[in-house]
């Protein structure tokens, strides 16, 4: 029998995008699951209201009795979850109508594996597809082949560092393989590169579908824009790859030190943010870029 999978929503704010979300869910091809959303905001009752609604017995709505964090509720929801396959759904995207089957079949296929993942199709706030220049890249750095991705030690540590193609929500986690792993409060943006190299460093295996199961929407209010443009996501990256680089050499993995001490994804990134500030005419936002980045190539 092919193992259950709880798609757990780890809620802020937003009720027009989390009721998208959950009708992705409705939508899906394979009925097996069950859905949780676990409420880190500010409404609480209109949340619960939201959930409620959609009248189905596989869905339930948990309201935190504090304000957790980002990090802190996905935690939550890998807690409060009761199936060992766990996804941990983000408000404002949307499932494609094959992910439960995708996710379970694969899981199946690969016991060992301590988390799935598949390709992502980027959508503006209508939902409509949208291009993005960095998601192009990042798959373009992605092993080649025609068989599922499997990202093991220091070639998977490597591979993430050279560009992060995993898009962080459309990983799959299987409770039981990942155990005490859990998402690090220390950070804002990058707690999800964090985890997989944990993962990776301690012997653990990622498993990736070459197939688009998931709809991720890139919209103005969202966490990656908001610490885009205030540069925490650059800095966290920096901090990150240091960190990595350290223990790539402590380990005597000198080549992918070397990649961790290039950043080079890091440094692209952060130049094509600089020319698009500057198609916007938003010159002090290019210039403080342009500053870091020169601090990066050091």
């Amino acid at each position: 029998m092919l193992p259950s999978i709880t798609f757990a929503i780890p809620y802020y704010s937003n009720p027009a995008y989390l009721q998208k979300a959950i009708e992705s869910v409705l939508r899906q091809d394979d009925g097996d699951w069950k859905l949780l959303v676990s409420d880190d905001g500010s409404q609480p009752r209109e949340i619960a209201e939201v959930v409620a609604r959609f009248e189905d017995p596989r869905i339930r709505y948990h309201g935190n009795e504090r304000r957790l964090g980002m990090a802190g509720n996905w935690n939550r929801c890998l807690d409060l979850a009761d199936t060992d396959l766990v996804t941990l759904l983000h408000a404002d995207d949307e499932l494609g109508s094959n992910y439960a089957a995708t996710m379970r079949e694969e899981a199946d296929r690969h016991p060992r594996a301590a988390a799935l993942f598949c390709d992502a199709q980027v959508i503006d706030r209508h939902g409509a597809r949208r291009f993005s220049l960095p998601e192009l890249v990042k798959g373009a750095l992605k092993p080649r082949g025609r068989q599922p991705i499997e990202l093991v030690g220091r070639d998977g540590v490597k591979a993430l560092l050279r560009g992060n193609f995993i898009m962080c929500p459309t990983l799959c986690y299987r409770r039981r393989v990942v155990g005490k792993h859990r998402f690090s409060q220390h950070w804002k943006m990058v707690q999800d590169l964090d985890l997989t190299t944990r993962l990776l460093l301690d012997g653990e295996t990622l498993v990736g579908v070459r197939r688009v199961a998931y709809h991720y929407r890139r919209h103005g209010q969202n966490a990656t824009e908001e610490y885009t443009r205030d540069l925490v996501r650059f800095h966290e990256e920096s901090t990150l790859y240091a960190m990595l680089e350290e223990e790539a050499a402590a380990r005597g993995w000198s080549d992918v030190a070397r990649v961790a001490r290039r950043k080079t994804i890091v440094r692209l990134n952060l130049a094509w943010c600089i020319v698009c500030d500057a198609c916007r005419l938003q010159t002090g936002a290019a210039l403080e870029k342009a500053r870091l980045l020169a601090r990066l190539g050091r």
